[in-house]
Formats: C-alpha cells, structure tokens, sequence
C-alpha cells in the first residue's frame, strides 16, 4: 500500500509540476507590455523559395483610400525585395559566366530588371486582406500580397531571350539555377 500512495504521489506531483510550467510558459508576459497581433502579417506571409510576399497597412477617413495605401505600400515593399534578389542573381549569373562584356551585361540586366518587375508587379495575387474601422473614425487596411518566384523567372527569361546583345550569352538554365539558390536562401533566413 505504502509503494502504491507513494508512487501514486510521485506521478501526481509530476504532473502538477508539468501542469504548472506550461500554464507559466503561455501566460509569461514581460510587465507593462501587450503583445500586438497584427493582421495579415506573421510567418504564414513571409517570402519562401516559390513566393516573394510583402505586406503593409493603409489608413484614411475614406475606405477606398485606405485599401490604395495599403496595396501601394505591400507593391513597393514586394518590388524592393525582388529588385535586391534579382541584382543578387543577376552579379552571381554574370560572375559566373566570366562574360567577357561584364560591365555591358550587367547595365542591360538592370535596366531590364526594372522593365520585369514594373511589368510583373501587376500581377500580383491577394494573400489576406482585412478591413478595420478605428475608434477615430478613420479606415485602416491590412494586407498581405505574393508573387510567384516562377512566374518572374519566366517574365525574365521571355525578356532577355528577346535582347539581341544578351541572347548570346544567355543561359536560361543557369540562370534559373543561380534564381533558385537564391530564393533558398530567402526559405531558410540566410
């Protein structure tokens, strides 16, 4: 009876014990902070290896206003991160072409960078979007949007494949390899 009670006692204050530590884990909070959950953000819109994601918050007295604002500001921020991801393909793919006319190829892959991303931008696809009324009166808009990594190295291979200076040099396959490891870059954090 006594190794019963005592072992019945043991699992009953271990349990306790386990209880009590996850009840402090979910409620630990740092004293005089609030954690603030903000809509259309967190790990389920950050940019992946097939995704580039970007989102933002838009606010005005007028709704329509509001949601302008908001997906101007995500199109910016999505048009930045994949003007930096291209340039950084496009250094490594040209780097390791060893093409003669660098320099050359390197201003044609810029200009046609900004060509790409202004053309592709539009077609962009709403991820989440929430509309919010605040206590000011004023229309705030969250949203989050995305772009698919193949639809771009499409755009571009349709676009350098058409400029006559680089199409000698162009290597579509390379290429993409050069875009893929990058975007696993962006996947894992790196």
């Amino acid at each position: 009876m006594k190794k019963l009670t005592y072992s019945t006692f043991v699992l009953l204050a271990v349990a306790v014990f386990a209880i009590g530590c996850k009840g402090k884990k979910e409620t630990a909070k740092v004293k005089g902070e609030v954690e603030v959950v903000v809509p259309c953000s967190g790990p389920d819109y950050f940019t992946t290896n097939k995704f580039f994601r970007a989102n933002s918050i838009g606010e005005s007295q007028d709704q329509v206003t509001s949601k302008k604002k908001a997906l101007t500001n995500a199109r910016n921020e999505l048009a930045q991160a994949i003007q930096t991801t291209v340039k950084t393909v496009t250094d490594n793919y040209v780097n390791s072409r060893e093409m003669n006319n660098k320099e050359e190829v390197e201003e044609r892959f810029e200009s046609l960078n900004r060509e790409v991303v202004d053309q592709t931008i539009s077609g962009v696809r709403t991820l989440c979007e929430k509309l919010m009324k605040t206590e000011a009166g004023t229309y705030k808009t969250y949203v989050a949007i995305e772009l698919s990594a193949d639809e771009l190295v499409a755009k571009y291979n349709e676009r350098l494949s058409k400029d006559e200076r680089l199409k000698i040099d162009y290597d579509y396959e390379k290429f993409k390899e050069t875009f893929e490891k990058e975007m696993d870059k962006l996947k894992n954090g790196n």
